[in-house]
């Protein structure tokens, strides 16, 4: 294996865990080489990797591990200025997040309930070692999500000497301490803090969002084959809206406004025996949300007082049964509890319907428990693994579902090697979903049927081309009763609110008919840092994704974008300068027009589309070192040409005109962080 991206200075140790995978090959002569790109023998397609530093360095990523990914092929940005993925057609509920192994609902300051996106992530990418993202065709170890599973691997804190680093970003300045805690321990404490609120309320803006968040960990390796790891990460969020003017008030009262406080915490154990390793942890994720929107004259439009608290007991192993095969295995126990308090007024949606849900007060306590078995060995040339995952939520009436997968590829020779999976996916519905109506427990877990074909062929030894083909298709999507055109795959992206109809909480009768598919072509040329002092990735996906709700009409998905074009790279100068850029080019999304009067006509329900999206970042990277710390400063320039495209419109009332809404315009920013 050939790692790249190490940096190395007279701060701190550069310390590299290099992951040894035993590998059957029968060949007469067998030369040893190393490679670039790291392949996991569970996850045969639809997988990238990325370290800290290519997620550092990304232009226009605001240093975010969610931002970094939108350059792969099959991810669609549902809004430049937030991180809900949308991933090959799948909707923004539908995106699983581990953090060191625990489960999380949301990694989103600001998140969206229901749903995985939100404008910012409160990881601290300084403690990331790398992430591993799958687009689809995952295996059995993951569950309870159809589209994509985002696996975020924190380090341990260095254990020569404690150290730290100070950081003021684009949005926030934060401060990171680590060191030994003893001679088998170490620990790790970060904390940041918005600076946004002070800049908006200086400028007078309406809204001024603020956020902090913390994150602590420590590690201790009882012996070679023992060690435990405790791990905290917090979240915490508040708006603030200045009312100071007539139009101050009109656009607050167009806002739907969120005050949250998230938590991830976790103790895990892993034992390594001869033929493999086991893990243990017990985790808590915690999500508490108070939103509202307000009309002009401060009444209350819509009123959510919500609390999700997770308790996951699991259990995973790995056991080696020869050279050639091993199992993997494995159990979750999760314990729920679900609380909400929402006032919601009748409401009359811009399609004509009357919401009329008035109050809702909900104290649930659900479980979830699943098992999974997979097998995987090598057979010359072919490597295969095969699964099944079997789920029970016993909140719903049809509670148990059993998901076999299926993946094997074949290396034509040392540099081709050909893909195939299949599988089944579940996902059980979002608890906000839950609340609308008694009848939403017969709602059934939503359905994925996944087939994925995939080719690689290692160009030059850093240098890889992949091309895969997908098809999913969906079953046992909720579906709205009073709003029959209404399928919740169109949900879930934005802040909600009365923008979209308060669709993605769903606060209504759904029935489990919903279907539709997602299929696309997807090729990319991946160059990694080498001894060619230049990198980068060119992805072009060609994609659709259509859908039926209640009424029997196939419509396009409100996140359909047929082609995607994203091209990232870089050229380092030195080992102390660096420029990079981002080129992203993306088909409009498919919306509703306005008629003269406001309203919107279900027959023209996504009938329009946006102009295609296109935007370039540039990025400048340089390093001061000095004796005792090194200076990291960034210049980074979103939208350099300054493209406002439309990706969003809503109904200006008092103009009684659409008001179109721009992306965002050309937007600079710097970074200082001093790491000592």
């Amino acid at each position: 294996m050939i790692k790249t991206e190490v940096i190395v200075t007279n701060v701190r140790p550069a310390e590299l865990l290099i992951e040894l995978k035993q590998k059957v090959i029968e060949i007469e002569s067998v030369t040893v080489s190393s490679g670039y790109f790291n392949s996991d023998p569970y996850e045969l397609n639809s997988t990238a990797n990325f370290s800290y530093e290519e997620i550092r360095r990304a232009p226009g990523g605001f240093e975010d591990v969610i931002r970094a990914l939108s350059v792969l092929p099959g991810i669609a940005q549902a809004s430049p200025g937030r991180n809900d993925l949308v991933v090959r057609g799948g909707a923004p509920s539908e995106n699983l997040y581990l953090v060191n192994g625990y489960p999380v609902q949301n990694i989103n300051h600001f998140g969206s309930q229901g749903a995985t996106g939100g404008p910012l992530s409160y990881v601290n990418l300084d403690f990331v070692r790398e992430t591993n993202f799958s687009t689809g065709g995952f295996s059995v170890a993951y569950g309870d999500k159809i589209s994509s599973v985002l696996r975020i691997d924190l380090r341990e804190g260095r254990t020569d000497r404690i150290g730290g680093k100070a950081t003021i970003s684009a949005t926030q300045f934060g401060l990171d301490l680590e060191g030994p805690a003893s001679d088998n321990s170490s620990f790790i404490i970060s904390a940041r803090r918005s600076y946004l609120d002070f800049i908006f309320d200086a400028a007078g803006f309406n809204f001024v969002p603020e956020y902090y968040d913390a994150l602590a960990k420590y590690d201790y390796k009882i012996d070679p084959k023992n060690s435990f790891s405790f791990l905290f990460i917090g979240a915490f969020d508040k708006v603030k809206y200045n009312n100071n003017t007539s139009d101050d008030i009109y656009e607050n009262s167009r806002i739907l406004g969120s005050n949250q406080n998230q938590y991830l915490t976790g103790l895990s154990y892993r034992h390594i025996y001869d033929r493999g390793f086991y893990d243990i942890s017990l985790s808590r994720n915690f999500f508490d949300s108070n939103a509202s929107q307000k009309d002009t004259n401060f009444n209350p439009i819509f009123l959510n007082k919500s609390i999700e608290g997770e308790n996951v007991l699991k259990f995973d192993a790995v056991y080696k049964l020869g050279n050639r095969s091993e199992i993997n295995l494995g159990a979750l126990i999760k314990s729920v509890k679900f609380k909400t308090d929402i006032f919601f007024p009748p409401f009359l949606t811009s399609y004509g319907d009357t919401l009329n849900v008035g109050n809702v007060n909900l104290n649930e306590r659900y479980g979830k428990y699943a098992a999974y078995l997979q097998y995987s060995t090598t057979v010359g040339m072919f490597l295969l693994s095969a699964g099944l995952r079997a789920d029970y939520y016993d909140f719903l009436n049809t509670g148990f579902y059993l998901a076999p997968r299926f993946s094997a590829s074949y290396m034509l020779d040392p540099d081709q090697i050909i893909s195939l999976s299949a599988g089944v996916y579940y996902q059980s519905p979002s608890y906000i979903w839950l609340a609308g109506s008694e009848d939403n427990k017969s709602l059934r877990a939503k359905k994925a049927n996944q087939l994925i074909a995939g080719y690689e062929l290692k160009l030059r030894e850093d240098t890889r081309l992949k091309a895969e083909a997908y098809y999913k298709l969906y079953n046992d999507y909720p579906v709205s009763k009073l709003r029959p055109y209404l399928i919740l795959t169109n949900t879930g992206a934005g802040f909600s609110g009365s923008t979209d109809n308060f669709s993605s909480f769903a606060l209504e009768p759904l029935v489990s008919a919903g279907k539709g598919f997602a299929r696309g072509i997807e090729i990319s040329v991946q160059k990694k840092s080498s001894r060619i002092p230049y990198y980068g990735i060119l992805s072009i996906t060609l994609n659709e994704s259509y859908f039926t709700a209640l009424d029997g009409v196939e419509r396009p998905g409100k996140y359909d974008q047929k082609w995607i074009i994203n091209l990232s790279g870089g050229y380092i100068f030195s080992p102390a300068l660096e420029g990079s850029l981002k080129f992203r080019f993306a088909s409009g999304n498919p919306y509703t027009p306005f008629e003269s009067d406001g309203s919107q006509l279900v027959g023209k329900y996504n009938s329009a589309r946006f102009k295609p999206f296109h935007s370039l970042d540039l990025r400048l990277d340089k390093r001061w070192y000095f004796e005792n710390f090194t200076l990291i400063t960034y210049l980074d320039i979103q939208n350099i040409y300054n493209n406002k495209s439309s990706n969003e419109i809503r109904w200006d009332d008092r103009k009684k005109e659409v008001d179109t809404q721009s992306s965002i315009g050309i937007l600079p920013s710097i970074g200082i962080s001093l790491d000592f």
